[in-house]
């Protein structure tokens, strides 16, 4: 049985041209930008992280996006799961940059091991129910909190948070309205979810 994996996301931004996230993050193909001035407020219901190997990396990746231009939500730190920072792109979007190590191994890098698409939803049951109905596989649940999805040749992975809780995690208010400006490109089919993101066959 093949997985359903996400070839990358669409970021709706009002100047596609800004060069932001490449030059910050030095993101290829998986992260693209489409024009938009579709109205939004607040929280738009998910974030975007980048898994790396070590706390040099985060420092580095998280420097670079300030130097770019974003603004830190939550500065880098150590925590109880590893070590990391949350930053809001100037286009809005939010991004976390995290690794599970406590420790630098070896000199900081830019490699990223890992782009993970976090949605805040309302329910996170139900969202389950539905996204497995639409053909994605379970890979890790933890009851009405969270849900990993098992994508192991995805660019992109996926994952169902509580919007509150996402929210909280990003160091944003959990209000918001208007569109969450963001397209997610797959071989799941063309649909929209429960909470209103947007998917498309690429």
């Amino acid at each position: 049985m093949t997985m359903a994996s996400i070839e990358s996301v669409a970021l709706e931004v009002t100047d596609p041209s800004t060069g932001f996230h490449s030059s910050a993050f030095g993101l290829g193909p998986e992260v693209r930008l489409r024009a938009s001035d579709v109205p939004t407020t607040g929280f738009r219901g998910f974030t975007l992280s980048l898994t790396v190997s070590r706390p040099s990396t985060v420092d580095a990746l998280v420097g670079a996006a300030v130097d770019a231009g974003a603004s830190t939500l939550k500065p880098a730190t150590k925590s109880f799961w590893g070590y990391g920072g949350v930053v809001q792109a100037p286009d809005g979007t939010i991004w976390k940059v995290a690794t599970s190590a406590k420790k630098d191994t070896g000199p900081a890098t830019r490699e990223i091991d890992q782009i993970v698409l976090l949605l805040g939803v309302e329910d996170v049951a139900a969202s389950k129910r539905f996204y497995v109905e639409h053909g994605l596989t379970v890979g890790k649940s933890f009851g009405r909190k969270y849900v990993d999805f098992a994508m192991p040749s995805s660019p992109v992975k996926l994952g169902l948070y509580g919007r509150r809780a996402l929210a909280k995690d990003a160091g944003v208010p959990p209000e918001g309205t208007g569109s969450h400006r963001l397209t997610i490109g797959g071989d799941a089919g063309s649909f929209t979810d429960p909470d209103g993101f947007a998917w498309e066959s690429v």
